[in-house]
């Protein structure tokens, strides 16, 4: 095992970046360890609570605030999912929504609700004027079209 694990920090090391996202098995375990060694080395380190699980409630809180006090950054699945992605205007942005879906089940309803409230402003310009479109989020009007 320790040849596995200098492995893979030769490869982290090798990449040149220098900010980590890490979730695993348990947080106070799978994840503190390999979070606390890289914030020591010089890492911006960002822990993915939600992805990662724990013994108990007890465990959970112990480790959170073990990492804040090193100075690692707490955050979750959709912070992390939102970060990467940045906008909705991107070939892409139908497939990221399908994936929201997935992991938050209640961004469907929002989608829909956007969706809905597009077509209600549509209906209103066909009726009164030119159309235009005021979406912040490209992808999810396309969607209703």
């Amino acid at each position: 095992m320790p040849g596995i694990i200098a492995l893979f920090v030769k490869t982290v090391r090798e990449t040149g970046k220098k900010t980590l996202i890490i979730a695993g098995v348990w947080t106070n375990v799978c994840v503190m360890f390999p979070a606390l060694d890289a914030k020591a080395e010089g890492y911006n380190v960002y822990v993915v609570i939600d992805a990662s699980g724990d013994p108990s409630e007890l465990a959970s809180r112990t480790t959170l605030a073990r990492f804040t006090q090193a100075g690692v950054i707490p955050t979750s699945t959709n912070a992390v999912t939102c970060e990467l992605h940045r906008t909705w205007n991107r070939p892409d942005a139908a497939q990221l929504a399908e994936l929201y879906c997935m992991a938050s089940p209640s961004y469907q309803a929002v989608m829909e609700s956007f969706n809905k409230a597009q077509e209600v402003e549509d209906a209103k310009q066909t009726n009164s004027g030119p159309k235009t479109t005021r979406s912040t989020t490209p992808a999810l009007a396309a969607q209703s079209r």
